[in-house]
């Protein structure tokens, strides 16, 4: 399954390269993460619960990244297990880039499942990971922008 997606980020390149690489907004930013340890120089390990379709399962996994252009880009390969549910790996590429109003995060995913998940059949699959792709970000541009304006004393 292929993923692409861009979104612009209102925050310089350098405020977006070190959010990427900071666990605590990592953690914040990934649907169902209950654990996230380790650094961009040495890899992540998480711990994430999702339910797909009528499946359920908590997913251990680690990340690293490789090909590392620091302020511009870099690609995570990463391998979750969730038991009997299955399988999830994968590699994504994200690049920075300055635009008009802050900075574009381009980013490219190509991801497998195996197991229980791989029965689903690919439609299911496909909508979950878009679903989960699509939050990961909103909630990545919200931790680096902060509240919009008229949320800040909500």
């Amino acid at each position: 399954m292929e993923l692409t997606g861009q979104r612009v980020i209102a925050a310089d390149r350098q405020t977006v390269w070190t959010h990427l690489n900071n666990p605590e907004t990592l953690m914040a930013c990934i649907p169902g993460c209950q654990e996230l340890t380790g650094s961009a120089e040495e890899g992540f390990e998480a711990v994430v619960k999702q339910k797909v379709g009528p499946v359920s399962a908590t997913f251990k996994g680690a990340v690293t990244l490789e090909d590392v252009v620091p302020g511009d880009s870099y690609r995570l390969v990463g391998e979750g297990k969730g038991g009997v549910a299955g399988f999830a790996k994968g590699a994504a590429v994200v690049r920075l880039r300055d635009v008009e109003g802050g900075t574009e995060l381009d980013y490219a995913v190509d991801a497998k499942v195996g197991g229980k998940l791989a029965q689903l059949g690919s439609r299911l699959i496909d909508g979950f990971a878009r679903k989960m792709a699509d939050q990961f970000f909103e909630r990545f541009q919200q931790q680096v922008e902060g509240p919009a304006e008229g949320e800040a004393g909500a």
